[in-house]
């Protein structure tokens, strides 16, 4: 992966940093976590937030191995 220096307002990188340490991510990790969620609101405006949320959550399960197989009916 490789990385950019930017510039970015500071008090976008100070709120950032205080969710950082809500979540127990560095503040450049939660920067890209807003940004992917931007990028798929964007991609997906009539989805709801908690929609776009709960499939970030669940390609992390997909990735761990964590997912079981659903069978309909």
């Amino acid at each position: 992966m490789s990385t950019a220096s930017i510039r970015l307002d500071q008090a976008l990188v100070e709120k950032a940093s205080i969710m950082a340490k809500a979540y127990s991510r560095t503040t450049p990790k939660q920067i890209e976590h807003w940004a992917k969620i931007g990028e798929m609101m964007e991609d997906n405006p009539d989805l709801p937030y908690e929609f776009v949320k709960q499939a970030i959550i669940a390609q992390a399960e997909k990735e761990a191995g964590k997912l079981e197989e659903y069978t309909f009916g």
